[in-house]
């Protein structure tokens, strides 16, 4: 919620968000970036062009279906980001999908 409310105003918010309850079988190679690793100034905005390139080669070099990065938002949160050119991609499980029940108070 966080990384999304820092980006829109109330009036800029889509209310067409939805929730993604997944399941990545623990065989399937999860990789992470640590803050060590990641360039100078990863968590500003905007985030510079040397963080896309983290992406970029997450996808490129193919090695894991997921990668878990720090989020510039929260601290102690991660995002993951998952790989759909990866051969385990389609054993990823969607389990449910609802809307987002964003609350509005957070735009105050």
């Amino acid at each position: 919620m966080a990384e999304v409310a820092v980006h829109f105003t109330l009036g800029t918010f889509s209310e067409d968000y939805m929730v993604i309850t997944i399941e990545i079988p623990d065989d399937i190679k999860v990789g992470s970036i640590g803050v060590e690793d990641l360039p100078v100034g990863w968590n500003r905005f905007p985030h510079p062009p040397s963080t896309n390139k983290i992406g970029d080669s997450f996808v490129r070099e193919n090695k894991n279906c997921a990668l878990m990065v720090r989020s510039a938002v929260t601290q102690g949160d991660f995002n993951i980001l998952i790989n759909p050119l990866h051969t385990d991609f389609g054993r990823i499980k969607i389990l449910e999908i609802e809307k987002f029940p964003f609350d509005k108070r957070i735009f105050n």
